[in-house]
């Protein structure tokens, strides 16, 4: 499987690669795996990508129980990506070339980070809460010597544990150290937990990547990467993993490739794993090729080897990455950012053109759409709304009086831009619809004539599993209205969304290699029981079953039946044998 993935890429492989054969079934392979070794890939080979799936959201306010106030979230009704990952081999900076590399993926989370490097056979970490730089200084980066690392950046619940949870982790088992560090969601996280606490396993977290470690330290199979194949395939769900040894890097990617992860190089030979090529851009590694869906590269001394991690269906990689989550200069499944929100915008512009003076953008997220929408439909496209970079999280008095401060905080208006005009304004995602009326409404106080909402995705009315937090199908404004009772409640003079089918027809024959769950309801791996809100969960210092933890679980099969009204075909799900 892995061999014919490959030779259907159609990206730039310049590593010298040892390929083994693809597994068959899952249980008895191991004996088989060491001895179909293929030759080295040529260097010209050209290999294909694939993509990936989501869709995330956070609460807009909580109540802070230290202060009786409510708590705004800088993005409170935007979907939230888990996490970022980074993997450096062969570079003396390596520590400092994954603080960097963390830095341009920061806006994958902003809750904790850290680092883990090799020095003299053995794993050094440093972990915060936090953002890269309020994490890291110089005097810790000093203490972390040697030329292979990895590191993470996470988004989380807030709580007084949070650090405990902070990736990657690090453990010492009878045949050494590992590290890890994961974006993405284990759809059956509490089973092999249980299962594992059944046989003994001591858990020191609530996140499923911990899980990961204890399935390789049970593993008997040699080498390494033998037993990082053997827990993997008792994981289903979203993983994107980086794995650090006290002489090799790993990278892993689920079968599905819901989530991103990158390859390049750097001018000196060393090899980066990024979730975003963003990332590479910014330590000066030229991108190679996306890390297939099932695919496991080994990099050490000897080289860079691939293997299939087990035989995979069609790839079913987030296409809220396209919308949302990446930053526009990356390039994500083999395909740019920037390109697929400015086409967003020209078929919002084609398919749902209203008369208007002006177009503008929800910033940051919104801009590339609009401007796309604006050259499409031949209207200028202005900064009608400011945003602030520099307002984190707000404490506001439950009596206070000033409404939406929450949103003039972080958006200013610019009342020149507005004042008396038709306005358009494009955003990337509707979610519960809060901070959308909430946007309506400053921009008609600020003298707008009319105000017409174009969203850059298609309604979202399922809950994602894949890693990514998300609210329950009840929370969210398109599973419960249709557009009209949408448009009614966010005040906007006209609202469109941007269709699915234009959407899939824009992927062209790549269509079916997105998973677009959250627009249909249509799972490709299906959630088993509760399965985690947010892919690494913080306990928050509660003990007991659980089941005690509250607010961090979905139940599957109840969101899915909730979602079922909504998606008549819902019986034609698409089932997908591992």
């Amino acid at each position: 499987m892995a061999a014919t993935a490959a030779a259907a890429n159609p990206t730039i492989s310049s590593i010298s690669t040892t390929r083994l054969s693809s597994l068959s079934p899952p249980s008895h392979h191991f004996n088989k795996l060491l001895s179909h070794l293929l030759k080295p890939i040529p260097k010209s080979l050209h290999v294909t990508h694939s993509k990936n799936p989501l869709s995330d959201i956070i609460r807009e306010t909580t109540k802070n129980p230290d202060k009786n106030s409510l708590y705004f979230n800088d993005d409170e009704d935007k979907p939230r990506e888990e996490c970022g990952v980074v993997g450096i081999y062969g570079d003396p900076e390596a520590s400092r070339l994954c603080y960097l590399a963390l830095h341009a993926l920061q806006h994958r989370g902003q809750e904790g980070a850290g680092i883990v490097c090799v020095h003299d056979n053995v794993l050094q970490s440093v972990t915060g809460v936090g953002l890269v730089s309020e994490v890291f200084n110089e005097s810790k980066l000093d203490k972390l010597p040697g030329d292979i690392a990895i590191g993470h950046v996470r988004y989380s619940t807030a709580g007084s544990s949070m650090l405990k949870n902070v990736q990657p982790f690090v453990a010492a088992y009878r045949f050494g150290s590992v590290g890890v560090a994961h974006n993405g969601n284990l759809v059956n996280y509490q089973a092999l937990r249980a299962e594992l606490e059944e046989n003994g396993s001591i858990f020191n977290t609530s996140s499923d990547t911990e899980v990961v470690l204890h399935l390789i330290a049970i593993s008997k199979a040699r080498p390494f990467l033998l037993r990082i194949v053997e827990a993997c395939e008792k994981l289903e769900g979203a993983y994107s993993m980086v794995f650090l040894t006290e002489d090799k890097l790993v990278a892993v990617r689920d079968p599905f490739g819901f989530r991103p992860l990158v390859m390049g190089r750097r001018s000196n030979g060393a090899v980066v794993f990024a979730s975003e090529t963003c990332a590479l851009d910014l330590i000066e590694a030229t991108y190679e090729r996306e890390v297939y869906p099932g695919e496991v590269l080994v990099v050490d001394k000897e080289g860079v080897q691939s293997l299939c991690l087990m035989p995979h269906p069609e790839p079913k990689s987030c296409i809220f990455e396209h919308i949302y989550f990446a930053l526009p200069n990356s390039i994500v499944y083999g395909r740019s950012v920037y390109e697929s929100r400015h086409t967003f915008g020209e078929i919002l512009a084609t398919e749902a053109p209203v008369d208007c003076d002006v177009v503008i953008a929800v910033p940051d997220s919104g801009v590339v759409a609009a401007l796309g929408y604006a050259a499409k439909a031949g209207v200028a496209f202005q900064q009608g709304l400011i945003r602030s970079h520099y307002v984190g999280r707000t404490f506001i008095e439950p009596s206070q009086k000033i409404r939406d401060f929450g949103v003039k905080l972080k958006l200013s208006p610019v009342r020149a831009v507005l004042e008396g005009k038709r306005v358009v304004v494009v955003d990337d995602s509707i979610v519960r619809g809060t901070t959308s009326s909430k946007i309506v409404r400053l921009i008609k106080e600020a003298g707008a004539k009319e105000v017409h909402m174009r969203i850059a995705s298609p309604p979202i009315i399922g809950s994602c599993y894949y890693g990514v937090d998300t609210p329950s199908p009840e929370e969210l404004i398109s599973n419960r209205m249709n557009v009209e009772e949408i448009r009614e409640f966010i005040g906007s003079d006209s609202l469109a969304f941007l269709p699915l089918d234009s959407l899939k027809k824009l992927l062209g024959n790549d269509s079916s290699n997105f998973c677009y769950a959250c627009f249909s309801g249509k799972y490709p791996v299906e959630p088993k029981g509760k399965v985690k809100r947010v892919g690494d969960f913080l306990d928050d210092g509660l003990s007991g079953s659980m089941e005690s933890i509250d607010g961090g679980w979905l139940q599957g099969t109840r969101n899915q039946k909730e979602v079922v009204d909504r998606t008549p075909n819902w019986e034609q799900k698409i089932n997908f044998s591992k």
